[in-house]
C-alpha cells in the first residue's frame, strides 16, 4: 500500500504542476493574443488650454548700419562714378539700396 500511496502523491504532483505551468503558458497568450488584435491607439488633439500662452517675443531687427557707414558707402560709390567704374543706372540703383538701409 505504500507504493500505491507514494505513486498516487507522485501523480498528482506532476499534474498539478503540469497543470499550474498550463494555465501561466495559455494566459500570457491570450494577453499577446489580446495586445495584437487591439488597435494601434490614435492621436488625440489635446484638450484646449483655459488660458492662451504668450506670444513669442518679436525677432530681434537687424542690427541697421550706423549714418557714418552710409555716408562712407555713399562716398565711395560716388568716388566709383565719377572714376567711370559705374554707369547712371548702377549709381542710381545702389544708391538707393543704400538710403533704403
Amino acid at each position: 500500500m505504500p507504493g500505491l500511496v507514494r505513486g498516487i502523491a507522485r501523480t498528482a504532483a506532476i499534474a498539478g504542476t503540469a497543470t499550474a505551468v498550463s494555465n501561466r503558458v495559455s494566459r500570457r497568450q491570450g494577453q499577446r493574443w489580446a495586445e495584437q488584435s487591439q488597435p494601434e491607439p490614435q492621436y488625440q488633439e489635446p484638450a484646449p488650454a483655459a488660458y492662451e500662452p504668450p506670444p513669442a517675443p518679436a525677432p530681434a531687427p537687424a542690427p541697421a548700419e550706423s549714418s557714418t557707414d552710409r555716408i562712407t558707402a555713399l562716398k565711395d560709390l560716388a568716388e566709383l562714378h565719377e572714376a567711370g567704374v559705374l554707369t547712371d543706372t548702377e549709381f542710381s540703383a545702389e544708391k538707393a539700396r543704400i538710403l533704403a538701409s
